[in-house]
């Protein structure tokens, strides 16, 4: 029998004594038989392995955890108007995602969110038991997908992403390759148009078909009002990426895409697809546009069609935006034996929105001090700078420091306007960097080095290392590659967080499950600090956000226990 702390909600307690690391490595576990399964083509198994998936209790809790946790859009209700945010409502919601028979799904709530043209997109938020059951079938299909899947594909897949995307294409681009015309093709409403039909007949097998079927015939509510879907998949959903990859899987087959054994693209034509954004690599002008009519005639077959408006062939002396960075080719005639050289940097789209989002940020700054300032800008600062740290952008970086410079002295006049400008200039900036000499960074001088606001051009250029082949995550075989491939992530972190990453070799402390998950990190003091531990390293541990609470719930469970005993 289960012993709980005085007062301690059942729920809660169950929540809290669930051993993290057993959850994830048993779904790890099933996730690589279906993948292997999948490989060695014994459908069968792959069935019997899937249903097995379906029924677990481990995906059950970890589907729970990812949905009202860890996802961004944990705190989203859907139709009725139901969050889970206390331990007893997770553990209720595992009871009834495990009860899920017989099924029915509720419709989506229509949403709308700016793009980048400052168009909307529409959003679909399901409700959070059926964001649940959408994590836990998708454990169930996603690794046979993952075996089956094209290795062109880079969006929302499991260890790959924008920067392998452009890798490749910086591969394929390269001024020896032949390949110099691209066709630089947009799908017209590619997520609200793709056929249901074409669709579910990809997943016939699939034991949960009929689940996947009502999620995608359920409907939207918009102002009260319910409507059907008769086509597309809700983006919103937690399923819906993985659908959309389904449906647009054979496209580079379909243009014509030759490899060899080892993976090697070797025909005439190179593909790059990022989700339903894609371009495809040409020798000549006119077998791009014959590129363009082979995947027209392949995307009717599934409801889509490209935009005329949108989609161009251009040639790489011209260039083109992909993913928010600019590929072009520059003559060089002097220096490369070419007479090109192939240039990557941010799109000039990029660069506008940055600075269009800074603008908004240093006006709601107004009347704030600089730790505000400091705390709402560096984390923007941050990301977009190891967003584009593997191309070209050592001159962007440095142009935008630059006005930054000017954001900061307007913002400093504005917050003490009666004082002069070396009284400003001795407040506000100074060498403040441990490392560097520059005598011109903003912050607070007198708390002196290391409270700072940051400077793009801090950020180091660092090459991007492309994903091998249609190497995946599921892939047993390959489980060292992928250590690997994560202990290059700890540079995305901050500086306390990358050391003790390094140290515990990229594994949490307690679930001693991989740090980077897209879970919120914390540092744990072995030694609290008010018994007298300190902040030096050898006393911080690196934990999940989830995990840490789970130890100090522990730790106040058995301090509990010891005081009532």
């Amino acid at each position: 029998m289960q012993v709980r702390p005085v007062n301690e909600p059942e729920g809660q307690a169950q929540w809290r004594a669930i051993y993290w690391r057993q959850v994830n490595r048993r779904v790890r576990n099933l996730r690589r038989r279906i993948f292997r399964a999948t490989r060695e083509g014994d459908h069968r198994k792959v069935r019997s392995l899937q249903k097995l998936m379906l029924r677990s209790r481990a995906n059950a809790v970890k589907s729970v955890r990812q949905v009202t946790q860890i996802n961004k859009g944990k705190l989203t209700p859907g139709v009725d108007k139901l969050v889970v945010k206390t331990t007893e409502a997770r553990s209720a919601l595992i009871d009834r995602v495990m009860a899920h028979q017989p099924w029915r799904a509720s419709p989506v709530r229509r949403v709308y969110i700016p793009k980048a043209s400052g168009k909307l997109r529409p959003l679909g938020i399901p409700t959070i038991l059926d964001r649940a059951m959408q994590a836990v079938v998708k454990n169930a299909l996603e690794p046979e997908w993952e075996a089956r899947f094209e290795p062109e594909s880079y969006g929302f897949r499991p260890g790959r992403g924008c920067h392998d995307a452009i890798s490749m294409i910086f591969n394929i681009a390269r001024p020896t390759n032949r390949r110099r015309w691209v066709l630089d093709a947009d799908i017209e409403g590619a997520f609200d148009n793709i056929g249901h039909d074409a669709l579910l007949t990809a997943i016939e097998r699939f034991p949960a078909k009929e689940l996947v079927r009502q999620w995608l015939k359920a409907g939207y509510v918009e102002k009260g009002i319910l409507h059907d879907t008769e086509s597309g998949t809700p983006q919103g959903g937690v399923i819906s990426p993985l659908l959309a990859n389904i449906a647009f899987n054979g496209m580079a087959a379909a243009v014509g895409v030759k490899h060899i054994a080892r993976g090697d693209n070797i025909g005439k034509r190179a593909l790059v697809r990022y989700a339903d954004d894609f371009v495809v690599f040409c020798e000549t002008e006119e077998d791009a546009y014959a590129a363009k009519a082979d995947i027209g005639a392949w995307l009717q077959q599934r409801g889509l069609k490209l935009s005329e408006s949108k989609t161009r062939v251009v040639h790489l002396a011209d260039g083109f935006d992909f993913l928010g960075f600019n590929v072009r080719h520059y003559p060089t005639p002097e220096t490369s034996r070419a007479g090109w050289k192939l240039l990557i940097k941010p799109s000039g789209d990029a660069i506008k929105r940055f600075r269009q989002r800074m603008r908004e940020e240093w006006q709601t700054m107004h009347g704030q001090n600089a730790v505000a300032v400091m705390a709402r800008l560096n984390p923007i600062i941050r990301g977009w700078s190891n967003y584009y740290r593997t191309v070209v952008s050592k001159k962007v970086f440095a142009r935008l420091d630059s006005w930054m410079f000017d954001k900061e002295v307007r913002w400093a006049r504005k917050t003490h306007p009666h004082k002069p400008w070396y009284w400003l200039k001795r407040k506000y900036w100074g060498k403040l960097h441990p490392l560097r000499q520059d005598r011109w960074v903003f912050g607070l001088a007198e708390r002196g080095p290391g409270a700072s606001l940051l400077k793009l051009c801090w950020t180091p250029i660092v090459r991007h290392v492309l994903v091998k082949g249609s190497a995946s995550p599921d892939d047993a075989q390959l489980a060292k590659y992928w250590e690997k491939r994560s202990d290059k992530r700890h540079d995305e972190l901050t500086g306390r967080q990358r050391k003790l990453a390094l140290r515990q070799k990229g594994v949490c402390f307690w679930c001693n499950e991989t740090i980077h998950n897209d879970e919120y990190l914390h540092v744990h003091h072995l030694e609290s600090r008010r018994l007298g531990g300190s902040d030096e390293l050898f006393n911080l541990r690196l934990m999940h956000l989830y995990c840490h609470q789970q130890l100090h719930a522990r730790e106040k469970y058995y301090r509990e226990r010891e005081r009532f005993a």
